[in-house]
């Protein structure tokens, strides 16, 4: 199928979903790998692994052009090569995401809705956060709590950062999409995000944004 939703947030921010349902040969038919990219393409062992890898090209490709590529950190932090904007990718299943933005740092994830995930729920979830009691929202109301402090967590770049201690989204209803608020709170970092959250089929989605000087690159 490939790219599902090409939307741009606002004249800085793009949000794209590719659904995955192609095979290897037909991805790599429609990406321009870089030798960075063969050597770690090759060394994923699994073919699901390398399908994510690979969707996750061809949806940089659709986004902004077969010239893009990504570099990553010491920390496997996702860049573009040339610095010209942030970006955050996410996938789960089948539904391959990335966020972009010239001026706004970002933080993107999706997860499929398929474990039960009331079993772990409080290895994430601390005191102050609130889950309906309605059976039917409160799976899906637990995985935007898990999809949001991922994205909390990627645009804080992860470094010292516990996602039960100090992440914490504040108490909301629970629609089928909506905006609600987190708050990090480190030694480092004390700061509120509005966060967008939304679902497709049997997948939660939920990204941020916040506006943040591009870091430069020191790329080899």
């Amino acid at each position: 199928m490939g790219c599902i939703t090409k939307h741009y947030l606002n004249e800085f921010s793009i949000l794209g979903v590719w659904k995955i349902e192609e095979d290897l040969d037909t991805l790599l038919s429609m990406v321009s790998l870089n030798g960075d990219d063969k050597k770690r393409y090759k060394g994923f062992s699994s073919n699901s692994r390398k399908l994510e890898f690979l969707s996750v090209r061809a949806l940089l490709a659709e986004l902004l052009g077969k010239d893009a590529s990504i570099v990553y950190n010491k920390n496997n932090k996702p860049f573009l090569r040339d610095g010209s904007r942030f970006i955050s990718i996410s996938h789960s299943h089948k539904l391959t995401s990335i966020l972009l933005s010239t001026n706004e740092k970002v933080g993107i994830d999706l997860e499929y809705m398929s474990s039960n995930i009331a079993a772990i729920a409080l290895k994430f979830l601390n005191i102050k956060e609130k889950i309906t009691k309605v059976n039917e929202y409160r799976k899906y109301h637990l995985y935007i709590h898990w999809c949001a402090k991922e994205a909390l967590y990627k645009i804080c770049d992860k470094e010292g950062i516990s996602i039960r201690k100090n992440i914490t989204i504040e108490p909301f209803e629970v629609k089928d999409a909506g905006e609600i608020r987190g708050r990090v709170h480190t030694d480092k970092i004390n700061e509120s995000f509005d966060l967008h959250y939304s679902r497709y089929d049997n997948y939660a989605i939920v990204w941020t944004k916040k506006i943040m000087e591009l870091p430069k690159l020191n790329i080899k």
